[in-house]
């Protein structure tokens, strides 16, 4: 039997601190003996004696073996592992315990030191636990270990990993290699593949540099975003962005200035900035007269605040491009006289600068196909009415012609100024909406012309997104061109899809059509953009101010490609000579079998009647997309336990588009059989879903991702 020498570092008993203190080392010889010499530098709360090489601290002792000078290299893996683990955590800690005892707020400080992500409501019950154990409100660097195994060493981990590991200590990269083919599906996986895992994810440089992986490397690379349940690939920019624009789904914002209701909330800069950092691609800016000349932004006719115009624009020159490079459109609902537009037209230009589109690619007039996003990078698109033709505003280009101004024959029905701003002295009654609602919206009723004054220097800065009133689908494909577009409000867009499903896509086939959500909507509230996204309408607008399913639809879709705010539709919706209807897929059906077990739960939110971090969750797992696939599967509800509570439920769904599905993981809080408390979420495309072991991470109710709170769970699909 070898000699072992044993350095004791545990933290003293009842507070008493490290500096300056005596430790053992004790000698342990064949005999059983100890002989035990005073050391230097730490306190000896308890001696550990070891007998045997296999023999290692599982509850709580500290001691570090010492190799003793006379005994060559150790060759089992299991000690080599006992050994480099525990000196590692124990350098990790020891420092922070010179002092003595650490409290709450010095744990909160360490575990935020070793990158530990905790809640803090869940370590404070966790903390009360241990402490309640014994007398005082500190804790020992033992203590700390087991709060430290609390929080990080998951059993559904361990039982993954000891499936794995030769020994149940470690992971050689040959066996990490058969986990990810077998598990994670990554058939091609590969030495290289382990190798680049180990080096980024094992914290233990002894245990790197054999090779291996340890669980606390393991647990590391299990809570990366290389096991994220949203696919690798997808975070960055894969498809073709060489299509002509109406080709993809475009990330974009309604009333963007506005932070609350559209009634009496205010307008605000940070509308915008959020919206931009989110990478919403297109921004709506509802521009009219103020003083001195300077336009403002706000909700006309009510009682929402002013914003100047030009602050807008500066704002909009600072983060345009921060999150993406893909153009940018500037949706304006000009309501502003021929003057103040000029003034407008003015600071897009000086303000923008560059950046701002204002003459065709190459000089191109006569153009049968959209410029592509990639042809349009770090572009500003104003998306106005427009008088004339690009050939004429390309002759003006070089004239001073301020002051002049043009003509255009408008009517006041079927037009987003006149259903999006319902003046405070026109909102109509429940009953006469109700009324309304059985009347017909196709076609639309013809009422009397109006005229609208256009500055010819506004006019003349659109170019690929000429805003055009829509009439029918039967006249757009007859008279519209390709630059130009329609905004179609969601009440008569979803008459339209429900009885011209077939003439909606071949429009959108040709023509960027925005959909935006209806007057009535006071409280700023979202409709469902899934069955606009189903018959291919590149700019649904929502309010991205108020949070819901609406809202976290449009996030999951945009985190795909990158999130970049343009995402290719499928070619079923691209191809002119389609047949697919969300209510017939046809021949474009590619059906998908989806298995998920869903495992478990980890420092999932408290629910907000809780006093101390307990909840009773449930998770709801929801399909979105045509109608048929729509789905929605509840698990059961775990009592008392938001820590960490375990499902080990499957659930499968058959999906027939899944490149148009959308899958959501929302976690509740069961308050009683007919009332559940939102907890958190996550949305993505079906087709972004990754396969075999995976961390969901999870969204608040306002979209901000919670660092510490996820789900665990298997997918499969075919």
């Amino acid at each position: 039997m070898p000699v072992w020498d044993t350095l004791r570092v545990g933290a003293g008993g009842s507070g008493q601190g490290l500096g300056g203190a005596v430790c053992w080392k004790e000698k342990a010889q064949d005999g059983g003996r100890v002989v035990k010499q005073r050391q230097e530098g730490a306190c000896a709360e308890r001696l550990q004696f070891v007998t045997s090489p296999e023999r290692h601290w599982k509850d709580g002792g500290a001691s570090i073996p010492c190799h003793s000078p006379g005994h060559s290299g150790m060759k089992s893996p299991l000690i080599f592992l006992n050994l480099t683990s525990h000196t590692w955590f124990w350098n990790l800690i020891q420092n922070d315990f010179r002092t003595g005892n650490i409290d709450f707020e010095g744990c909160m400080r360490l575990l935020e030191k070793m990158q530990v992500p905790f809640d803090e409501d869940h370590l404070k019950h966790i903390f009360k636990k241990t402490i309640d154990k014994h007398a005082g409100d500190v804790i020992s660097m033992d203590d700390f270990r087991a709060i430290y195994r609390t929080l990080v060493h998951r059993p559904e981990y361990e039982e993954l990993f000891k499936a794995y590991s030769t020994d149940g200590k470690i992971l050689p990269d040959s066996q990490l290699i058969k986990f990810l083919v077998k598990e994670q599906f990554q058939t091609d996986a590969n030495e290289t593949t382990a190798l680049e895992i180990i080096m980024k994810y094992e914290p233990i440089d002894e245990v790197r540099m054999k090779r291996m992986m340890s669980f606390e490397g393991f647990i590391r690379y299990m809570n990366s975003e290389e096991c994220s349940i949203f696919k690798s690939q997808h975070r960055s920019i894969y498809q073709d962005m060489n299509h002509p624009l109406c080709d993809y789904f475009i990330s974009s914002s309604h009333n963007t200035y506005l932070i609350a209701d559209q009634l009496m909330g205010p307008s605000h800069l940070w509308g915008y900035t959020s919206a931009l950092l989110k990478g919403c691609r297109c921004l709506e800016i509802d521009c009219w007269d103020g003083h001195n000349n300077e336009p403002v932004v706000y909700h006309g006719h009510t009682l929402t605040s002013k914003i100047p115009f030009r602050s807008v624009i500066h704002v909009i020159d600072k983060y345009a491009f921060m999150s993406s490079a893909y153009p940018l459109i500037l949706s304006l609902e000009n309501h502003c006289s021929p003057k103040q537009q000029e003034v407008m037209a003015d600071c897009l230009k000086t303000i923008l600068g560059d950046k701002l589109l204002s003459s065709p690619i190459g000089g191109e007039v006569d153009m049968t196909r959209l410029p592509s996003p990639e042809a349009l990078k770090f572009k500003v698109l104003i998306k106005n009415k427009k008088v004339g033709t690009l050939e004429q505003s390309l002759l003006r280009m070089d004239d001073d012609y301020h002051g002049e101004t043009e003509e255009l024959s408008d009517s006041d029905s079927d037009d987003e100024d006149s259903e999006d701003t319902l003046p405070l002295r026109t909102l109509r009654s429940p009953a006469k909406r109700k009324g309304e609602r059985k009347s017909s919206l196709v076609p639309p009723k013809k009422t009397k012309m109006r005229k609208t004054k256009i500055a010819l220097a506004l006019s003349d800065l659109v170019v690929y997104t000429k805003s055009q009133k829509f009439v029918s689908f039967d006249h757009s494909l007859q008279h519209q061109q390709c630059f130009e577009n329609n905004s179609i409000g969601e009440s008569y867009a979803r008459k339209l899809l429900r009885s011209s499903a077939k003439e909606f896509i071949a429009h959108t086939t040709r023509f960027i059509t925005r959909i935006y959500p209806k007057g009535t909507r006071m409280s700023s509230s979202n409709y469902n953009p899934q069955e606009f996204w189903n018959v291919g309408c590149q700019m649904v607008a929502l309010n991205f101010q108020t949070p819901g399913t609406q809202m976290e639809l449009q996030d999951g879709k945009f985190l795909d490609n990158g999130g970049c705010g343009y995402v290719l539709k499928p070619k079923f919706l691209r191809d002119r000579n389609t047949t697919f209807t969300p209510r017939n897929v046809g021949g474009y059906s590619k059906p998908m079998s989806l298995s998920i077990r869903l495992i478990s739960g980890h420092q999932l939110p408290p629910s907000s009647m809780s006093k101390t971090n307990k909840a009773d969750p449930m998770v709801q797992i929801e399909i979105y997309g045509v109608p048929e696939d729509q789905a929605r599967k509840k698990s059961s509800v775990i009592k008392s336990n938001a820590l960490c509570p375990k499902w080990n439920e499957t659930f499968s769904f058959n999906i027939q588009v899944p490149e148009l599905a959308m899958i959501r993981f929302c976690v509740e809080d069961e308050v009683s059989l007919v009332n559940n408390e939102f907890l958190a979420q996550y949305t993505l495309p079906v087709m972004s879903l990754n396969t075999g072991y995976r961390k969901i991470p999870l969204m608040s109710k306002d979209g901000i991702k919670l660092e510490c709170a996820s789900l665990f769970a298997h997918v499969w699909y075919y």
